[in-house]
């Protein structure tokens, strides 16, 4: 079973992030791609730029968002190869860099992914 965690890219990276994927449609400012040591950038994981928008984090909408982030995943043909792949490492971390490590769409897109490894 992978094992799929989150932390925000503007952390130190750790030994026991194992596969480190972002999963941002924007390269977060003030980070270096060589200090991120991001193995993966996956943006077919991220909302879709209209979404972001919409949401645009407020955390009112946030549950109203989570069922659109979900539904925008569920169309994506491109998911279900990204966890075929995921499937395939011991431990996965998402990258996000969005402040609230509370309201953010990478905790929606983990339960998503664990889920689907779930059932598969």
């Amino acid at each position: 079973m992978t094992d799929v965690t989150i932390a925000r890219i503007y952390e130190q990276p750790r030994v026991v992030d194992g596969f480190r994927v972002l999963v941002d449609r924007l390269w977060p400012r003030g980070v270096s791609k060589l200090a991120a040591q991001v193995d993966e950038w996956n943006k077919d994981l991220a909302p879709s730029t209209a979404l972001r928008n919409w949401w645009n984090h407020d955390p009112d909408l946030f549950d109203d968002f989570a069922v659109r982030y979900r539904a925008e995943l569920d169309k994506c043909l491109e998911v279900a190869a990204a966890i075929d792949q995921l499937r395939t490492h011991h431990t996965v971390t998402l990258l996000y860099a969005a402040r609230d490590p509370e309201i953010n769409h990478a905790i929606i897109l983990r339960d998503y992914v664990l889920r689907a490894l779930a059932v598969e």
